[in-house]
């Protein structure tokens, strides 16, 4: 049937068809790396601390993660960059996404709850989800969230995201219109 399309229409679903492999290429490379350094949670564990002022997190370098890891994932893991994250109680983010960048992360211990955005334009709408650990939550380059602590006890998460992060915008949901607020970017604002 894609033969019959004209030429213009045959290349746009040809690259919709590109995008959306790729897309699910790195969503899988992202969450392999997660479960993975879930699995590997005690060598990096004592690295993570609690701030009571706000959420902890830290970068975990490439070389250290391939350590890690099995070295099949080592191709994955060179164009993915991984965060350590704690979250004590109350503790959260603002609903954000990533700059384009798609991601799974693995909660490691705690619960941790995800209020997902999405919807057609003017009716939009958040569905919440609590994760256990032992999670993992892979996502596209176009997901917004927002994830929080709402238990009583501490939780760590281990983030990875290809490609690395280059920028995140933060929302506000007014009326069934999702609003960006503001935009972060690597290098510069973190």
């Amino acid at each position: 049937m894609t033969a019959l399309l004209p030429s213009a229409a045959r290349t746009a679903s040809l690259a919709a068809s590109r995008t959306a492999a790729l897309t699910t290429a790195r969503t899988t490379s992202a969450a392999a790396v997660a479960a993975a350094l879930l699995a590997a949670a005690d060598a990096w564990l004592p690295r993570v601390e609690y701030r009571p002022s706000s959420r902890w997190t830290g970068l975990l370098p490439t070389d250290e993660a391939a350590a890690l890891v099995d070295p099949s994932l080592h191709d994955d893991l060179a164009a993915a960059q991984v965060w350590l994250l704690s979250w004590l109680p109350g503790q959260g983010t603002p609903l954000h996404d990533h700059g384009g960048s798609a991601g799974a992360f693995a909660v490691v211990g705690g619960v941790l709850t995800e209020e997902v955005v999405g919807g057609p334009v003017g009716a939009v709408r958040e569905a919440a989800t609590e994760l256990w650990a032992g999670r993992v939550r892979p996502f596209g380059p176009h997901h917004v969230h927002r994830v929080t602590n709402r238990g009583t006890l501490p939780a760590v998460s281990v983030h990875a995201y290809t490609p690395r992060l280059s920028s995140m915008s933060t929302y506000a949901l007014e009326g069934g219109v999702l609003l960006r607020t503001g935009t972060e970017r690597a290098g510069v604002d973190w």
